[in-house]
């Protein structure tokens, strides 16, 4: 796999905003999920900063093993200097009541440990990658950030997910187009408790369903029943797949398999919250 050029000249003026913004926080430590903004905010770094940059994926059983392994792959590939830090959200006991801020209590464990590495290794700034679009979601952990005063350049330099993934396409990052994938948890509706057994149960149903050839989707949690969001695109081939996508759900710990009408939602159980932001 050819190697990629992350020093070559973007003449792009997104491109200078970012790095611009990222020359002004100095050495940057940035939370690294894998995903296309965090990878973005971390290759922006590395050019800027060479070795004062370094990229940190939060590890718990939160985190899907195919994400890790992605996250790891990706890093290697970009030569970006890269660790990982295991993360206990599970023994707060906001995060397991996931009452509707468990994304808070999440955050605030991964910060805090990003925060005491930061001042160990002696960088400036964690940074995280967040982008215009998220600021108008149900996104508690953004507070976290707030409180422990976690930077979000891809905001201070005025870039929405449009503009992220037209950026990773100029370098040529390899996970550009990379549909979202958050953690385990947000499968769980709020007040339902989440547990290291539960984000287990629905890993093993995730990956049956994507070796069936499905790629986006997720399956929510909701007790002895999965609801399986599939596209409306994909909806005829999950009913002509529904026997097997029966049995290998069931066979993950399900008693019954829903598939949703509605078709796949980014964020759909945030519909269980009411003005407070509890279930």
């Amino acid at each position: 796999m050819a190697a990629i050029d992350l020093r070559r000249e973007l003449a792009d003026p997104r491109w200078a905003r970012l790095e611009g913004v990222l020359r002004e926080y100095g050495p940057t430590l940035t939370a690294y999920s894998g995903g296309v903004d965090s990878t973005l905010v971390a290759v922006a770094a590395a050019r800027v900063h060479g070795e004062a940059a370094m990229a940190v994926t939060g590890v718990s059983a939160s985190l899907a093993g195919r994400e890790r392994s992605d996250a790891a792959r990706v890093a290697e590939r970009l030569g970006l200097r890269h660790r990982e830090v295991e993360t206990h959200e599970m023994q707060r006991e906001g995060y397991r009541a996931n009452a509707g801020d468990r994304c808070y209590h999440c955050k605030s464990d991964l910060f805090e440990r990003l925060d005491a590495l930061r001042t160990e290794l002696g960088f400036a700034v964690v940074a995280s990658g967040e982008n215009l679009d998220d600021m108008g979601d149900h996104r508690p952990g953004l507070r976290a950030a707030r409180e422990l005063s976690v930077r979000t350049p891809l905001v201070d330099a005025g870039l929405d997910k449009a503009a992220v993934r037209a950026m990773a396409d100029q370098l040529g990052l390899p996970n550009a187009q990379k549909p979202a994938a958050p953690c385990l948890a947000s499968r769980v509706p709020h007040g339902r408790r989440v547990s290291p057994e539960v984000l287990a149960q629905i890993e093993r149903a995730e990956a049956a369903v994507r070796a069936l050839g499905f790629e986006i989707f997720r399956v929510r949690h909701h007790g002895e029943v999965a609801r399986l969001e599939i596209p409306r695109a994909h909806m005829a081939r999950a009913l002509e797949l529904r026997e097997r996508l029966d049995a290998e759900l069931r066979a993950a710990g399900y008693a019954f398999v829903a598939l949703d009408l509605r078709g796949f939602r980014s964020g759909s159980l945030n519909v269980l919250l009411d003005e407070g932001g509890r279930a």
